[in-house]
């Protein structure tokens, strides 16, 4: 079971989407019958099977082993993964092209930049998931709070000198494939890399979140 599988079959997104099917793709996070999720979810068995016949079509559950219960075959089956992320390219005729324009103040470039990481991560995960390879990525999460639009400017500003320092001194500027080497290769024998580096606003706590937080201060 994959820790996070990207969909981007459209049909297979549109299963996902059922509530139903969602709601049994989480049961799912372990192996389970159809009897047995019938009464998780409180439907009928009939109908729990024709949700599983759907997700399993679609590649969201797998079989997991056939039980013999007297004259009957019990199916156990599973999720194919604990968590789902629908790609933009379910959605491609659609699908927000960060090649269309570049502008680093842009909100709507960072959402673009950010489809385009989930789209091909998720080829890359399948990929490495079915060469049994480990895939090498790297990653940093944090959060900075700024006194001022100018302290974040700043900030922006020495982050991309910086990044832009890092790359000319990294990275390899040969041209050319060496022969028997992938596409993309460069010719100096190593493997290009994407990097995306972004800042946005904190998302803001609920009113709800922010009441339940001050009760808990007093």
């Amino acid at each position: 079971m994959l820790d996070i599988e990207v969909i981007e079959d459209p049909a297979a997104a549109e299963a996902s989407l059922d509530p139903i099917r969602t709601r049994i793709l989480r049961e799912l996070s372990e192996p389970g019958s159809a009897t047995q999720l019938a009464a998780r979810v409180g439907l009928p068995r009939q109908k729990v099977n024709y949700h599983l016949k759907a997700l399993e079509r679609h590649g969201l559950v797998e079989l997991v082993e056939e039980r013999r219960k007297g004259n009957v075959t019990e199916r156990i089956l599973r999720a194919t993964a604990a968590s789902y992320l629908i790609s933009p390219a379910a959605l491609a005729s659609v699908a927000p092209d960060p090649n269309r324009f570049s502008d680093r103040f842009s909100a709507f470039w960072l959402l673009a930049l950010a489809g385009r990481l989930v789209q091909e991560m998720g080829q890359l995960i399948a990929g490495a998931a079915a060469a049994k390879q480990k895939l090498a990525t790297f990653a940093i999460d944090g959060e900075i709070t700024f006194r001022s639009s100018a302290d974040r400017a700043a900030f922006a500003e020495e982050l991309g000198v910086a990044v832009t320092r890092l790359v000319d001194k990294y990275h390899d500027g040969g041209t050319g494939t060496p022969a028997g080497s992938p596409a993309g290769t460069p010719a100096g024998g190593g493997r290009k890399h994407r990097l995306v580096v972004a800042l946005h606003p904190a998302l803001k706590a609920s009113p709800t979140t922010t009441s339940a937080k001050e009760q808990d201060n007093d």
